[in-house]
């Protein structure tokens, strides 16, 4: 997972590191450190964990782990552009 991803995801939803901590289960004394050590890729969460963050934040998962910043734009509009054609 590329942590900065996770962090730009996270901004966008407007939600801070120890709210999205507790959301997927965290302990709140240690949700924000959690959360910090997986943007910065201290830690790598399991593929498991990286999907309920995504479904979470309304990003595909794939997002997280692209490298490329014009692609991982390009992966987002896309899903976006699909959630749309669902409803």
């Amino acid at each position: 997972m590329i942590g900065k991803r996770l962090k730009e995801a996270r901004k966008m939803c407007g939600m801070t590191q120890e709210r999205l901590g507790v959301m997927i289960g965290i302990e709140e004394a240690t949700a924000r450190q959690r959360i910090s050590q997986y943007e910065l890729g201290t830690h790598t969460p399991k593929f498991s964990l990286a999907c309920q963050m995504a479904e979470l934040l309304g990003m595909p998962e794939c997002y997280f782990y692209v490298k490329d910043d014009e692609f991982a734009k390009k992966v987002l509009d896309l899903y976006r552009e699909e959630l749309k054609h669902r409803t």
